[in-house]
């Protein structure tokens, strides 16, 4: 594999990499295969696809079959979920019993395949949380709309300054996380129900011990929903209250 992943050396991980999937057909080819490149190099791990209501093409047969042919894919479908909170979540309860590192990413490319070895290299060197970063060196975000750009870059500086965290980028939805670290996840009360989940998280984790690995980040949604909006100010404002009023919350 003529990658930047021969400077790694090779040992097997395991690890689980969780996928809320929703009207994923047109890419799913093309995704699959990222994938399975990295699962064969590595000769380790195990992808959890969450498929919900939210989906309306053929994207739960695909999981379906794929994971019927390849049982490194697991198809968990999740009709219950009221968001992709609860996708991502559901996903973290599928994987945690099972596996020593966990990873979160998205479909469709939006986030490369092949920055998964990076992420199992920081983690196995102790560090509990691995959080990929579109605005640190190496990093980059592309084929995006200028608004959702600088709606990621703005709630990057407001989260830090509001909430006291020091990251380069507190929005991206690439991490990964010690199963320790799982654990107390799962069982803390999550406010978020849209976007700012991600930011949510790494306000949490902002103590642990991690490292923020560069990444790609590619075509986004080109809108978010002002709902969504509207929970990202009423999280924000709760944690920033709290850090202003009480002692700082972290897990």
């Amino acid at each position: 594999m003529e990658t930047h992943h021969s400077l790694y050396y090779l040992r097997t991980y395991n690890f689980a990499i969780i996928v809320p999937m929703a009207n994923e057909e047109s890419e799913f080819d093309q995704f699959v295969s990222a994938l399975i490149q990295i699962l064969d190099f590595l000769q380790s791990g195990k992808i959890y696809f969450i498929v919900d209501n939210a989906s309306k093409d053929k994207t739960l047969d695909l999981c379906r079959d794929l994971s019927a042919k390849d049982p490194r894919f697991l198809t968990v479908w999740a009709p219950e979920n009221k968001n992709v909170v609860d996708a991502y979540i559901r996903g973290y309860r599928e994987a945690y019993p099972h596996h020593d590192f966990i990873i979160e990413m998205d479909a469709g490319l939006s986030h490369d395949p092949r920055a998964i070895p990076m992420f199992l290299r920081v983690l196995n060197e102790g560090n509990e949380c691995a959080f990929g970063s579109r605005f640190m060196n190496g990093g980059s975000i592309w084929q995006s709309s200028f608004n959702r750009t600088l709606l990621s870059r703005t709630g990057t500086i407001l989260s830090n300054i509001l909430l006291g965290s020091r990251m380069k980028d507190m929005t991206s939805g690439y991490q990964g996380f010690h199963k320790s670290v799982v654990k107390e996840l799962l069982d803390y009360p999550l406010l978020s129900k849209a976007h700012f989940y991600q930011t949510e998280v790494r306000y949490l984790m902002r103590k642990k011990r991690y490292i923020e690995v560069p990444i790609h980040y590619r075509a986004p949604s080109p809108r978010v929903s002002q709902k969504a909006i509207n929970n990202s100010i009423k999280v924000l404002l709760h944690y920033f209250w709290q850090r202003l009023l009480f002692n700082s919350k972290s897990l």
